[in-house]
């Protein structure tokens, strides 16, 4: 009988822990595309808005890859949010085009992610930079790059 007991309580805690994980938020809107394949985006006045009441190294966005976080600064002109809105646009594309290359992109050699479209020879689409004076796991910048992928890759064609 109290055998019983013990399973029925661990069956109800069994229960609790799943339906609580299955309820958790997910951190940040852009951790992950959601189950359609979309990231939730951001516009650019809300962060200009908060840049403009907060320092350089405020961090306005979370991007997760697997466990680990990379963040996005207010930053500078040569760096962070203010950079990648001077240099190369902010919008909620650009804001989806970060989260799907930190997400799941590939590692770059500059520290950062890159997605590639599916092409023989290769062709980088966007690229990630990691690593600003504010933090090692800071985005510095990000941007369209549509060029080939390296030399080697072209070879094996």
């Amino acid at each position: 009988m109290r055998l019983n007991v013990f399973r029925a309580l661990y069956a109800a805690l069994a229960a609790a822990i799943t339906t609580s994980a299955l309820l958790m938020p997910a951190g940040s809107a852009s951790a992950a595309p959601d189950p359609s394949g979309r990231a939730i985006g951001v516009a650019a006045d809300s962060i200009d808005a908060t840049c403009k009441s907060h320092n350089r190294n405020y961090i306005v966005r979370k991007y997760y890859r697997g466990p680990r976080l990379y963040t996005l600064r207010c930053g500078t002109q040569t760096w962070g949010w203010k950079h990648i809105k001077a240099r190369h646009g902010w919008n909620n594309t650009m804001d989806r085009k970060i989260s799907t290359a930190i997400w799941s992109g590939e590692p770059n050699g500059r520290g950062g992610f890159s997605t590639y479209q599916n092409t023989c020879p290769r062709i980088e689409k966007f690229r990630t930079i990691i690593g600003t004076p504010a933090g090692t796991n800071d985005l510095l910048t990000a941007y369209k790059v549509d060029q080939p992928a390296v030399a080697s890759a072209v070879a094996r064609c």
